[in-house]
């Protein structure tokens, strides 16, 4: 009997501290791995103390040392019970509380250990009997103390907690409730009153239900995520179990038939073939016993990746919304495991209502409005029937009754209503959904609610599609009726400003003329406040020239009669002439224009008088945004490859983000229209298309506030004129 107790202890302290090493190792810094690292090897040097405190093979002395450690790891393991149990729970209330008393709990482990709670011990029958010290009082009530508060944290957290979590605390729970009681008993309670330790050594076996318990929880509850490790471990041990005791008997049997001498060859040779069996035999057999415990503790597992391919294979394979349904809740049964899957959606105005699903049946009618009702005061994306509580206890009634064991509300509009339910039902094997199916749920939520938007969208489309063709041509009608009206209106409008620019050329050349004669001195002196007058009369028209020059221009663009007449110009004289003309205009403002005409400057096949134009259009809009004080530059430079031309003022500049409209036809900046509301927005555009066709470039850089430079650039290698070429 001795033996046996041994055996069973040294099982159980085994299997603890097995369990232990392994959580520690899958991950040494969680303090809910440190502490059960921790509780699993105290319990284990209590349960082997304990054996050898009783053992009256030992000295008195020896059964007096063993009781210390007995007395000693039963309270730290009690107390690291505590820490376990907090940690499980995540109690940070709790934690706190409890380092506060760090203190006396380590005086009470110190007091444990020594002999003022064991005093000496005495052989009584087959066990030893102990004398207590005068402090076992204290020892014990600290003991009671850890192990009630133990109790109380799980008890109370097990209604606070939900899923994996919640799980583990009542496992632990009921075994702690059924063990601890005994292990009091048998232990501490009935020796301490009838003097008697007999039942010492049967009452410590009961810690083997709190290791069984922690062994489900690992195991079918995935305690510190050692499932795979345990199970696997299982599997080599019954393997290798199997073939040791066949290798065995079969051995055992072989030697009872060769025990001569002369069979020694033969016992060898029998000993090499049953090596080379159980080599052989290896394989296959730990295949065996791995779709065996795959079988027994992987009942529900699943490829989480596997069921994500089949899922997106099927939502790209149609855009038909019952066939999208169909196959989603067939799908999800058959990776989950669970009895049914139900989809249903609220009708909308181009889609019926949808009642779709998979499995041993499926939920309408009335309890599907009475779950609409109820999930409105919801707040959670996916709710599992068991992690309800009290506040939500009629809803989980609601779904119990029809056996709905997840409830996944979901949204198809911007207003975040609900727009339709997933229904689970319970798990084939009657199995709990985890923190993982949840998970997974969430995320194939997402894509089924992408996927059922997209086949709405669709069916949308094919029901518009049978009138769109009559609406497209009628439209079509309408358009062409119009695009005809536009153009008449268009080419009414090109001859408008074709004609009114004509007719207003001649008079108004007539009238530029004779103010400068007048200008001139041609019709007698004039006063000065007669000249000022005159001047700005004579502005204006030139100004009404260019305006007018511009439209025509314009009007050509959009009749296809915009042409280049190239002759030899010589851009200096152009510059210099234009300077001139408006040399009044920038005296007036108050402005500083600075020119200075190169000596020798070669001529290029241009347009006169489009030119002319430009080059007054730049020089022109520097002078009407440069404020009084300013300055405007003009150059006009030679490089050996090109010829430039620019137009540098102080003035307000361009703002950067609208720089890209600047010369779009009628554009206008903002500061610009404030400055001068007269312009048009046709000089640069017209600038840019007349330099363009003359391949020519743009030049043009500013900085709001700080002034603008305009300009061009021509290649001389396309536009030098030869020097034999006569002037027309």
């Amino acid at each position: 009997m001795q033996d046996f107790y041994l055996t069973v202890n040294w099982l159980v302290a085994l299997a603890l501290l097995g369990l232990g090493i392994v959580a520690l190792y899958k991950n040494r810094k969680l303090l809910l791995n440190i502490v059960f690292a921790l509780f699993t090897l105290t319990i284990g040097v209590w349960i082997m103390s304990s054996y050898i405190s009783n053992d009256v093979h030992n000295s008195p002395h020896a059964s007096v040392v063993g009781n210390y450690f007995v007395f000693l790891f039963s309270y730290v393991s009690g107390y690291l019970l505590l820490w376990f149990a907090i940690a499980l729970a995540g109690d940070k209330r709790a934690a706190r509380w409890l380092k506060k008393l760090t203190a006396p709990a380590v005086l009470v482990g110190v007091v444990s250990g020594s002999p003022l709670v064991v005093a000496g011990a005495k052989r009584q029958g087959g066990v030893y009997a102990l004398q207590f010290g005068p402090l076992v009082l204290v020892y014990f009530l600290g003991l009671m103390f850890v192990l009630i508060a133990a109790m109380v944290v799980l008890r109370r957290n097990i209604s606070r907690t939900s899923g994996d979590q919640r799980s583990h605390l009542v496992v632990l729970y009921r075994c702690m409730m059924f063990a601890l009681p005994i292990l009091l008993l048998t232990e501490f309670i009935l020796p301490a009153i009838t003097g008697w330790f007999g039942l010492t050594n049967v009452g410590i076996l009961v810690m083997a239900i709190p290791v069984l318990g922690l062994y489900y929880s690992v195991v079918r509850l995935k305690l510190f995520n050692l499932r795979l490790a345990i199970v696997r471990s299982i599997a080599y041990a019954l393997t290798l179990g199997i073939i040791g005791a066949l290798y065995g008997l079969v051995s055992y049997y072989l030697t009872t038939l060769t025990r001569g001498a002369h069979d020694q060859f033969l016992r060898a040779f029998y000993n090499v073939v049953l090596i080379v069996l159980a080599v052989s035999v290896y394989p296959p057999l730990i295949r065996t016993f791995r779709k065996l415990t795959d079988r027994l503790f992987y009942r529900d597992a699943y490829d989480p990746q596997v069921l994500f391919e089949q899922l997106n294979q099927a939502l790209a394979a149609t855009l038909n919304l019952d066939t999208i349904l169909n196959q989603s809740a067939e799908i999800i049964v058959e990776n989950i495991k669970s009895q049914f899957c139900s989809f249903d959606l609220k009708a909308t105005s181009h889609s019926p209502h949808h009642i779709i699903g998979h499995g041993k049946r499926t939920v309408g009618g009335k309890p599907l409005d009475e779950l609409y009702a109820a999930i409105y005061k919801q707040q959670k994306q996916i709710i599992v029937t068991e992690t309800l509580l009290q506040p939500q206890i009629g809803l989980r009634r609601l779904l119990e009754r029809e056996n709905i064991a997840v409830l996944i509300p979901f949204s198809l509009d911007r207003d975040s209503k609900v727009s339709g339910l997933i229904l689970l039902g319970q798990k084939s094997s009657g199995g709990a959904y985890t923190g993982q199916d949840v998970q997974v749920l969430d995320a194939i939520t997402n894509e089924l609610t992408v996927a059922i938007q997209n086949a709405q969208h669709y069916e949308e489309v094919q029901n518009f599609n049978e009138t769109l063709q009559e609406r497209v041509d009628k439209a079509t009608g309408q358009l062409r009726r119009t695009n005809a009206r536009l153009r008449q209106l268009d080419e009414t409008k090109d001859d408008f400003i074709s004609m009114a620019s004509h007719q207003l050329r001649t008079p108004l050349t007539s009238v530029k003329g004779y103010l400068s004669m007048v200008l001139e001195g041609d019709t007698g002196e004039i006063s000065t406040a007669q000249r000022k007058m005159l001047q700005q009369a004579f502005n204006s028209s030139q100004q009404m020239v260019y305006l007018i020059s511009d439209l025509l221009n314009l009007s050509r663009l959009n009749t296809g009669k915009f042409v280049i007449e190239a002759t030899p110009v010589d851009l200096s004289e152009v510059v210099q002439a234009e300077i001139g003309q408006l040399a009044e205009i920038a005296k007036s403002r108050g402005l500083t224009l600075e020119y200075y005409k190169p000596d020798n400057f070669p001529k290029l096949m241009l347009d006169d008088t489009k030119i002319h134009q430009v080059v007054m259009n730049f020089i022109d809009n520097a002078l009407h945004y440069t404020p009084e004080g300013g300055k405007v530059t003009v150059n006009l430079t030679e490089t050996p490859t090109a010829v430039e031309y620019t137009v540098t003022d102080t003035g307000i500049g361009v703002p950067k983000s609208v720089q890209h409209k600047l010369f779009g036809k009628f554009y206008r900046a903002e500061n610009a229209q404030k400055t001068r509301p007269d312009g048009t927005g046709l000089g640069l555009f017209m600038a840019k298309k007349v330099i363009t066709a003359q391949g020519g470039s743009i030049i043009f850089h500013s900085e709001e506030d700080k002034g603008s430079t305009f300009g061009f650039r021509f290649s001389k290698a396309r536009l030098l004129s030869e020097t034999t070429v006569a002037p027309r």
